[in-house]
């Protein structure tokens, strides 16, 4: 068993948390929120709760495995919640914690000004290119 699974849970009740320090517990958090499938994951569950192969769907390009250890991370992180319902076959249902709803809230806000000024970025992309010789 890893050292972390074994060791008591410290209170961080009134720490004071630094995500630019390497020993901040908030840079893992924030790589799972920020990372490709962690962002798109979270995106996707904004929209609506959902079992697994529906955001795996949603989610265009992320294999099962890759979905399921992001999964997993953001409901450790206390962002995403899991219900297994005890049907034949068995379903899982995926949902946002309401901390999970306040981050992709603020997320799902930085994609829509991405995807909204992509024609500016497609554009500097290509002054670039033609720039540099790619």
């Amino acid at each position: 068993m890893s050292e972390t699974a074994t060791a008591p849970l410290q209170d961080h009740s009134d720490a004071a948390f630094d995500v630019f320090s390497r020993q901040c517990p908030s840079r893992g958090t924030l790589e799972h929120v920020t990372g490709r499938w962690g962002g798109l994951t979270l995106g996707a569950l904004y929209e609506s709760g959902a079992r697994f192969n529906e955001l795996r769907r949603r989610v265009d390009g992320v294999s099962e495995k890759m979905l399921s250890q992001t999964l997993h991370a953001l409901e450790r992180d206390g962002l995403v919640h899991r219900e297994a319902q005890l049907t034949n076959p068995p379903r899982v249902d995926y949902g946002l914690t309401p901390l999970g709803r306040q981050v992709a809230e603020r997320l799902t806000a930085l994609i829509e000004l991405v995807e909204g000024r992509m024609p500016e970025v497609v554009e500097a992309r290509a002054r670039y290119d033609a720039a540099h010789g790619a």
